[in-house]
């Protein structure tokens, strides 16, 4: 699909214009400038034709600053892939320096540019709009984000500057891999080595991803949507709306993902963020794979990688299931096999045990495990189980008493269960029901 991308200084009301235009709330929006630093991604469906819409951080040309350096090249990289550019700048303000540098790199682009001047909130500011032609660009709206004026009227001269639809392969699988972990794990690192160009900033300042950000992967014919979230907090440390806001974009990442990537830090293992972030990925029913980054600066000690590998299990052995990788984003030691071992818990989320192996199974369990019972000395009967879903496996057994199941039997149960099929980074939903 085309690609159009938004740009200009900051505080202009880019990510407003991106949320009017996606219709849902997408981009964290904040009065503080320089809120949107990632490129941001969404799809747009209107009068049959669909395209991709990009929320760029504020552009500051010829800043110094490392982190604005950074911004600069991401949001020309996201003009570079554009089909066109929406120009927006602030109507009531009126033309700025800061206006007149991003003009001019965007005339050097090549690119065809709408100019949007956002915050017209009714007609007796309309003729604030013309000054907007001094920029030099033939088409110029005047539109309100906030008040959705003149929304409609600015896409359909969007979608009429489009170019023809390209053919998409019909069929064709994603599996969306959402990467999470606390702040400063290395997650945009990851990505960055995993895509092969700089798509997510890296510093080394915490925090500096706040938006989900998505890329997309081909590798051995499977196609992935690798999404970088934002580094989960603990609650007390969450200062303001922006952070909130960037936390749920995390969990809401985490919901949309088939299999969920959780990067931990190899010099400060299993903290209790992993494993709230673990529990959030397993509560939602998503694959799970771990991965500890930054191998390349511990110790070199041949027995290193045994006494992390006990310390996870010791640690979350809740979902011990996960394929546990041991890796560095810097030099790519370890990543070589990251993307099968995802495509291999996808699959097997959707892995099914046949109605006549579990029955045996139950019929197994009577006959040589001692059931629990409830204050009567009655004990738990299994009269059948069936498995009623996937993504992830689900299964019902019917007993008599299900109120004396206690979670050491489930867990049990779970542990049979995983020998019968292969599970591995999948969790498990076992139901327990009165026979009717």
């Amino acid at each position: 699909m085309a690609i159009v991308t938004i740009v200009g200084r900051p505080n202009v009301g880019k990510s407003s214009l991106f949320n009017r235009l996606l219709g849902r709330r997408e981009s964290i929006v904040d009065d503080m400038p320089g809120v949107t630093r990632d490129r941001i991604y969404g799809e747009v469906e209107c009068n049959e034709q669909s395209f991709f819409i990009v929320d760029t951080g504020g552009l500051i040309v010829n800043d110094t600053h490392p982190l604005v350096v950074n911004m600069e090249r991401q949001i020309k990289q996201a003009v570079l892939e554009s089909d066109l550019v929406v120009f927006v700048i602030d109507g009531k303000e009126g033309i700025t320096w800061m206006d007149e540098d991003v003009s001019d790199m965007l005339r050097r682009s090549r690119k065809p540019v709408i100019v949007v001047a956002n915050k017209i909130d009714d007609m007796k500011h309309e003729n604030l709009v013309y000054e907007a032609y001094n920029l030099g660009f033939d088409e110029i709206i005047g539109v309100s984000a906030s008040h959705k004026r003149n929304i409609p009227e600015l896409i359909d001269i969007i979608v009429s500057k489009l170019p023809d639809e390209k053919e998409i392969k019909s069929g064709e699988e994603e599996i969306r891999l959402s990467i999470i972990g606390r702040p400063n794990v290395g997650k945009s690192s990851l990505v960055n080595y995993i895509t092969g160009e700089e798509r997510s900033i890296v510093s080394d300042i915490p925090g500096t991803t706040r938006d989900a950000v998505d890329s997309v992967v081909l590798s051995k014919g499977r196609r992935f949507r690798i999404v970088d979230t934002a580094g989960l907090r603990k609650r007390g440390k969450i200062k303001g709306d922006l952070e909130f806001y960037s936390q749920v974009r995390t969990l809401q990442a985490i919901s949309r993902s088939d299999v969920v990537l959780l990067v931990m830090d190899g010099a400060d293992l299993v903290t209790d963020q992993d494993k709230k972030l673990a529990s959030e990925a397993l509560l939602r029913g998503k694959g799970l794979v771990m991965l500890v980054n930054k191998w390349d600066i511990l110790p070199k000690d041949p027995k290193l990688g045994d006494r992390v590998k006990k310390t996870v299990i010791e640690e979350l052995g809740f979902v011990k299931h996960a394929p546990l990788l041991f890796a560095s984003s810097l030099t790519g030691r370890g990543l070589g096999k990251l993307l099968d071992n995802v495509n291999e818990v996808f699959h097997n989320r959707r892995n099914r045990i046949s109605t006549n192996i579990l029955n045996r199974l139950v019929r197994d369990i009577l006959a040589f495990q001692k059931m629990p019972s409830n204050n009567k000395g009655r004990p738990l009967k299994i009269f059948y189980c069936s498995q009623t879903g996937i993504e992830p496996p689900s299964f019902v057994f019917f007993v008599n008493y299900p109120d004396i199941i206690d979670n050491a039997f489930n867990r049990y149960m779970e542990k049979e269960l995983r020998k019968l099929e292969n599970f591995r980074g999948v969790p498990l939903r076992l139901f327990w029901r009165p026979k009717a």
